[in-house]
């Protein structure tokens, strides 16, 4: 029998007793995939129900945090039921490939689906959807030519004047390390310490309460992936339109490496009891079907460059994306995060 589990108590009852949850999907079985997601339920079951209509083979869904579903896939080791790893950010699924719970792909034909710089580099992780992340800004308080770089914003002219999440935020974490990637560590602290100084409010909440702050007149730009930018043009309901109407993106670096972007991925775990479903789960999800209906539900781009985009994301713009291969974010982490800390970023 299917199952969709959201972990939580239960997970937390897991990690005190190190054992695996009763509740966990079924080991194996010709016709199933195991799938652990940290994304939420309602951007994942959807499309796995498309794969299992396709295929055959059916589907058990367990949905959670995604530092608590790694730790998870650590604890039960080989007798986890867990046959493919779901999470966002390059920065945590490095974190799954350094905890061995990813086992290398091997497909040629899904790695060459997907650009190199998209997926690890030695083929642990695939990555399945993207997202940017930009310059929000208002534009009755800000000119379009006054934006240039990431770099740019720790100029004195911002002063008082930057909306951003906290340095604890993995989407902030993976900006820095891709700059300290193309500027150095030296150069990347010294424009932390400025975003610091230039900021309108201590960090607070997450990216839409950025977009919310700067369309309320607290700040006059914010740092925040497009897809929270997307759920609010792109929403039913008219106060959310509203939040967005007198504001803009800007795509930072166009001038030279391009504006940052991240991804949402998964690999097959280590010791899947269904490997082989686990591999046709994930060419079903670089599948144009699968690639569009993420652009369109939530709003975020295909990793596949041929797959279509919704609405929203074409009003937003073409633009020239960084190709750092995403496996240095992680490679950079503990990096950015110290550096981070020492430039007073909390």
């Amino acid at each position: 029998m299917k199952k969709t589990l959201r972990t939580g108590i239960a997970i937390s009852a897991l990690l005190a007793t190190a054992t695996v949850a009763v509740s966990a999907p079924a080991r194996t079985g010709d016709g199933i995939v195991n799938v652990y997601s940290a994304r939420k339920q309602e951007l994942i079951e959807p499309l796995l129900h498309i794969f299992e209509e396709q295929t055959g083979i059916s589907f058990n869904l367990v949905t959670g945090n995604a530092d608590e579903l790694l730790t998870r896939l650590k604890l039960e080791a080989d007798a986890t039921p867990a046959d493919v790893f779901i999470t966002v950010d390059a920065g945590r699924l490095h974190r799954a490939k350094e905890a061995s719970v990813l086992r290398q792909i091997g497909d040629e034909a899904l790695r060459e689906a997907v650009p190199p710089h998209l997926q690890d580099k030695d083929g642990y992780w695939i990555g399945l959807s993207k997202r940017a992340r930009v310059i929000v800004y208002s534009v009755e308080r800000v000119s379009e030519g006054s934006l240039t770089t990431y770099e740019g914003l720790a100029g004195p002219e911002w002063n008082g004047r930057i909306c951003i999440r906290s340095s604890s935020n993995i989407y902030n974490q993976s900006l820095v390390a891709s700059m300290i990637a193309s500027d150095g560590q030296e150069a990347t602290e010294a424009w932390a310490a400025g975003i610091v100084s230039n900021m309108a409010r201590p960090p607070a909440g997450g990216d839409t309460d950025q977009i919310k702050a700067v369309s309320a007149g607290e700040c006059d730009v914010a740092v925040v992936n497009t897809y929270y930018f997307g759920r609010l043009a792109g929403s039913d309901d008219p106060d959310n339109n509203q939040i967005v109407e007198k504001l803009k993106i800007h795509w930072p670096n166009q001038a030279d490496r391009g504006t940052h972007v991240n991804v949402s991925g998964a690999g097959i775990t280590m010791h899947a009891p269904n490997p082989d479903n686990a591999l046709t789960l994930l060419r079903f999800l670089v599948s144009p079907e699968a690639q569009q209906w993420y652009a369109a539900v939530n709003f975020e781009y295909p990793t596949v460059t041929e797959s279509p985009l919704s609405p929203v994301l074409v009003s937003f713009g073409d633009f020239q994306e960084d190709d750092l291969n995403l496996s240095l974010l992680g490679s950079n982490n503990r990096k950015a995060v110290e550096l981070m800390d020492r430039a007073g970023w909390r």
